[in-house]
């Protein structure tokens, strides 16, 4: 290729980088943004065609997530320690974000006339809640929405009207309550369903001790509703509906065993996003609050350039060790200072590094950080007019067929630049299982342009993204990624 071509082809790059080519067939459909009277005022407004305005009068683009709340139903019978085992599973999924709607929340207040015979009142019938109000609180937690949970008086079995309790959106939304199962509707909103089973001794015991101390109830009144409401309603109602149930906790709160596999389940399903089980090539750093607060602080579109270099920087430096290791290794034997013998493995020698000319070259200082003495080649890939052609530039190393490439890219947008991309490493002789593309957002549209044309290479980020806008960034992205870490943006 010329020089001359070359040297515009690199001052070009020095400009915004899209991830590839606009393709009409990868535009984003814009949905319609729901409306709730318990989403947040102010922020932003809707428009007629599904855009929002922002309380500055920028217009701001839609996006939906993928990805939905995990809902987990635990059911059980009055007092079997389901409040105990929600409690176990919130504390040991403390680095996400996890929520618990209680259904006793949702008890339907009493009239007058019922009040005075509260006594005759069957709190443990279906009828008693309000089913219909469940669902949809259900429903905008499910679309990524703050609710307002009533608040219920089981001293005057009524709902306290000036008070509510306020629930954002989680990861893990868990609905706990003695006839969650009972409703096909509610039952259709979980993914996992939890029955906890324990002796009915045991339950009558706790049930005395707990609506005495807590809801103010004699032992008297206790037991008279236990045996004319309480032990009818659970043979009728809550344990024909063990049934549905995925998983059943015997002993309840005692059984850390199945406490502590649930939540391995669970934590499995929250780091595999949907793509991820169509492309099993695709792997997504498991996410924390620590690299939520990192991916926080790089989008802010006000932070400071030394601020977004120094964070994506740990953020890249923890997709490039992800990357490694699913790197092959052998075994290797070695004495430790003690004299001991010490079974560990040896690194894979044969490997190199291919940043995509601008933005992949901001990931080279984590590579280098993490592999010492590695090589670095370079692909700039950019567009020639309006024809879709391409020009391409690479510099790569004599003996690449002979190594593993870690391919590296921080925005995954259409996916057309890096198929070019992996095309050309693919000419050179570097077999395809041999590549590891690296970036730290996805665009699900990228995502499948990419395995679905290689699904043999792999795909390690820190986050998917919701998709492409009409002008094919990455939303909610990053902006000019090459741009904001080299600071140009001005």
């Amino acid at each position: 290729m010329p020089d001359k071509a070359v040297d515009d082809a690199m001052e070009s790059a020095v400009g915004a980088h899209f991830s590839g080519l606009r393709l009409e067939a990868l535009r984003l459909p814009t949905p319609s943004a729901p409306s709730s009277p318990s989403s947040p005022s102010g922020s932003a407004g809707p428009l007629s065609n599904g855009a929002a305005v922002h309380a500055n009068g920028a217009e701001l683009v839609p996006h939906s997530p993928l990805r939905q709340p995990f809902v987990i139903g635990v059911s059980g019978g009055t007092a079997s320690g389901k409040t105990t085992v929600c409690d176990m599973i919130i504390q040991q999924l403390h680095d996400h974000r996890v929520v618990l709607i209680n259904q006793d929340s949702f008890y339907r207040g009493l009239t007058a006339e019922e009040s005075a015979r509260a006594q005759d009142y069957n709190f443990d019938h279906p009828d008693a809640f309000d089913t219909e109000q469940l669902l949809e609180c259900m429903g905008q937690l499910k679309h990524g929405l703050p609710v307002n949970v009533p608040i219920y008086d089981f001293t005057n079995h009524r709902r306290c009207s000036e008070r509510f309790r306020k629930v954002n959106a989680s990861d893990v939304i868990i609905l706990e309550g003695i006839l969650v199962f009972h409703d096909q509707r509610v039952r259709n909103l979980m993914d996992m369903k939890i029955f906890v089973d324990t002796d009915a001794d045991i339950r009558l015991a706790r049930r005395i001790r707990r609506d005495n101390f807590e809801r103010g109830r004699s032992v008297i009144s206790v037991l008279d509703q236990y045996g004319r409401f309480v032990k009818p309603a659970f043979e009728d109602f809550v344990l024909p509906s063990k049934k549905y149930a995925d998983v059943i906790i015997p002993r309840g709160g005692d059984n850390h065993v199945a406490v502590d596999l649930i939540v391995q389940h669970i934590r499995t399903k929250l780091g595999m996003h949907d793509l991820c089980k169509i492309f099993p090539n695709v792997y997504v750093v498991q996410s924390t609050f620590q690299i939520r607060g990192m991916h926080t602080l790089i989008r802010d579109r006000d932070v400071t350039t030394p601020d977004f270099v120094f964070y994506s920087d740990r953020l890249i430096r923890l997709v490039v060790e992800h990357g490694l290791g699913h790197l092959p290794f052998t075994e290797k034997q070695i004495i430790t200072p003690t004299g001991s013998v010490y079974m560990g493995v040896d690194f894979c020698k044969k490997l190199c590094g291919v940043s995509i000319v601008r933005s992949g070259e901001s990931m080279e200082n984590a590579l280098r950080a993490c592999c010492k003495g590695i090589k670095i080649g370079k692909i700039l890939i950019h567009r020639v007019g309006d024809n879709g052609q391409q020009l391409i530039y690479h510099k790569l190393p004599m003996d690449i067929a002979e190594r593993h490439v870690l391919l590296l890219d921080p925005v995954l947008g259409t996916g057309n630049s890096a198929n070019q991309a992996i095309d050309l490493l693919i000419r050179k002789g570097v077999p395809e299982e041999r590549i590891i593309f690296l970036n730290l957002i996805s665009a699900p549209e990228g995502i499948q342009c990419v395995c679905k044309r290689f699904p043999r290479l792999k795909v390690v980020t820190s986050e998917i993204d919701s998709g492409l806008s009409e002008e094919f960034r990455v939303i909610p992205g990053l902006g000019e990624y090459g741009d904001r870490y080299f600071g140009t943006d001005n």
